[in-house]
């Protein structure tokens, strides 16, 4: 995908090839220096700080995603009821969001790096609550909800605080590669937890798995606390709503990061086929719960991937084209996925290929496909949010920051979350395959109409970032 949109310049040397800098001209002539295809490594060598705060929050992240898992089999096992787990991302999602947008003004109001600090302390106690609950054998519910409402909360805090840190602790033409490093320490998190809380619950139990994640949060603080006092930067304002205030007048006011907030919720909006997967196993690939493992793990293996051969995004000039290209390519992926579902559903239903959730009746060739599909729509949707986390940092002023990655804790946050609702809705009223078929379509036209009608973000220029 890189091959496809502009590069940066590297080279000021006398007889370095001319540099195109026409952004209708994506493709730029460089220097004769070639770029690896591999993730840039630049940034870890360059700033300890950085690499510190980056493996922290990599293994830190391993052990919650661990007890996100964990907590979900431990209210199942107290309630045998699908509803009572899906009821911890429902407690959590307005703390979430009122937490998200209130910790980016902590962010920009007070020393960076204890505002972290203090977040971490509060998810790691209520961590090791959870821990001392199941050793404890309590079976009432609701101080599971409470505590893993604590934990969202924190990470929250967290996220957008780190987010904040990073460009002051690297130069702007490492964000790109920071980005990337941080993709690849999500995709780590999101593939390996899971896997990992599954075989300790099975071997060990869940008191040793929250056990774990306990220790494993010690990694966080040693990133934390290393770091220096990280004060933001200009003019700064008492946390409260005026703050808040500031904030939203400046995203009235900056095209780009406004921009680059609407093309990730037309993404997540029309592309998050997530709901499907269980139904997908049941009636149209047949498999049960192991195409649903394996549906799920498509997409965190392509944004892994993705990020691990990233050595090339980092010399990308036009990023508002960039993301527009990465996210057209996402919806052309899912639109390919509910074709898939389309034919497998014509295929069972005509007696072609009648499945089951036994994995031995399931529709293998479909499987495969359909999971190719969405590792590269996870490979897409990664490339986008490296451009976009880079937008965030280089073109937002420092006192401005925490706030800017608070609002994109709530797009994250609540883009899926409306994205679960469509597919709900499209798939109960018309057929399984129709809302990523249509959700597809819906986010490549989108995508072509907003980028058409927004100048300044095609010509949006990593040289020179502006809001």
């Amino acid at each position: 995908m890189a091959a496809c949109i502009a590069h940066l310049p590297q080279s000021t040397e006398p007889n370095a090839k001319k540099i195109v800098s026409d952004p209708n001209h994506p493709v730029l002539t460089e220097a004769p220096a070639k770029h690896s295809r591999f993730v840039d490594l630049t940034p870890l060598k360059e700033s300890p700080a950085f690499a510190r705060l980056w493996l922290g929050g990599a293994i830190s992240g391993i052990g919650g995603q661990m007890t996100i898992v964990a907590v979900g089999l431990h209210i199942y096992d107290l309630t045998n009821s699908t509803f009572a787990v899906s009821l911890v991302g429902v407690f959590a999602l307005v703390p979430m969001i009122v937490f998200g947008l209130y910790g980016g003004i902590l962010a920009d109001s007070f020393d960076r790096r204890l505002v972290a600090l203090i977040s971490a302390i509060v998810a790691w106690v209520s961590t090791a609550t959870l821990a001392l609950l199941a050793w404890m054998h309590v079976d009432v519910v609701w101080p599971f909800y409470l505590l893993a409402t604590l934990i969202a909360v924190a990470a929250t805090v967290i996220g957008a605080t780190r987010s904040s840190i990073v460009p002051r602790l690297l130069p702007a033409r490492l964000l790109p590669a920071a980005s990337a490093l941080g993709g690849i320490s999500v995709g780590a998190q999101i593939t390996v937890g899971p896997a990992l809380a599954g075989v300790l619950v099975a071997s060990v139990g869940l008191q040793w798995t929250y056990t774990v994640d306990v220790a494993l949060f010690v990694f966080a603080f040693l990133g934390i606390v290393a770091l220096p006092a990280i004060i933001p930067e200009g003019d700064k304002r008492r946390p409260g709503f005026s703050s808040l205030v500031d904030g939203m007048a400046f995203l009235k006011s900056s095209p780009n990061v406004r921009m680059s907030f609407i093309v990730d919720i037309v993404a997540m909006t029309f592309g998050q086929p997530r709901v499907l997967f269980p139904a997908v196993g049941a009636l149209l690939l047949g498999g049960g719960a192991i195409t649903v493992g394996i549906l799920t793990a498509a997409a965190a293996i392509g944004a892994l991937l993705s990020s691990v051969f990233s050595g090339r995004l980092g010399h990308v000039r036009w990023q508002g084209r960039a993301i527009g290209r990465a996210i057209t390519v996402y919806g052309a992926f899912i639109a390919a996925f509910g074709v898939v579902l389309l034919v497998a559903s014509r295929l069972g239903t005509g007696g072609l290929h009648p499945v089951t959730e036994s994995i031995d009746d399931a529709n293998i060739p479909a499987l495969i496909v359909a999971a190719i599909l969405l590792a590269g729509s996870g490979a897409a949707d990664n490339v986008s949010s490296i451009f976009r986390n880079t937008v965030l940092q280089a073109a937002v002023p420092d006192n401005m920051r925490g706030r800017i990655q608070g609002v994109f804790i709530v797009v994250v946050s609540g883009g899926p979350r409306l994205g679960d609702a469509y597919v709900g809705i499209l798939a109960t009223v018309a057929a399984v395959w129709f809302p990523p078929l249509l959700g597809g379509f819906v986010i490549m036209a989108l995508i072509v109409v907003l980028m058409r009608a927004n100048k300044r973000f095609r010509a949006y220029d990593a040289l020179a970032p502006t809001p």
